[in-house]
């Protein structure tokens, strides 16, 4: 299964439409968004023919974004599990290390996906991926945001530039 992951999109309409359009294109079959959507108009580019799963993250404000998001995807709140082509998802926006450490170090997923620090990260530890695609390219942000494509049946691990 092709999962889409994308993080921190701060209502930037140019890299949001860009991340759908990477997504489309990869033919993924869920996007996971991982917090920072800001804004419900921000949502609503992700009504697409995947399925969509979004957490809540720092900056999301407006209580009627769950309310949109649920009109064609899932919201899951302040943090979300999930299982997708059998592989099991944490997903959180990352707000306090402490709680991304204890999601890592539990054992109990296969995939941690976050996002909060605008820095890309692909790493893993004891049989548990950790994913931040990145974010908008805000100080102190090191690189472009990206939508990272993750194929469940390989654990192949794609970073797609879309600043």
């Amino acid at each position: 299964m092709q999962i889409g992951i994308v993080s921190d999109t701060h209502d930037n309409g140019e890299v949001v439409e860009r991340a759908v359009s990477v997504l489309e294109g990869e033919g993924v079959n869920a996007v996971i968004h991982c917090g920072d959507i800001v804004a419900p108009f921000s949502a609503t580019p992700f009504d697409s023919s995947f399925d969509f799963y979004a957490v809540r993250g720092n900056n999301d404000g407006e209580w009627n974004l769950q309310n949109v998001v649920d009109d064609f995807g899932t919201y899951l709140g302040e943090m979300g599990e999930l299982t997708l082509g059998g592989a099991s998802f944490a997903i959180y926006h990352g707000t306090s290390e402490p709680i991304v450490d204890a999601l890592l170090d539990c054992g109990s997923y296969d995939y941690v996906c976050r996002g909060h620090t605008h820095q890309r990260v692909h790493e893993e530890s004891e049989g548990t991926v950790h994913l931040n695609p990145g974010g908008i390219s805000i100080p102190p942000a090191p690189g472009e945001p990206a939508a990272v494509v993750l194929d469940t049946d390989t654990g192949g691990v794609e970073f797609h530039d879309i600043g």
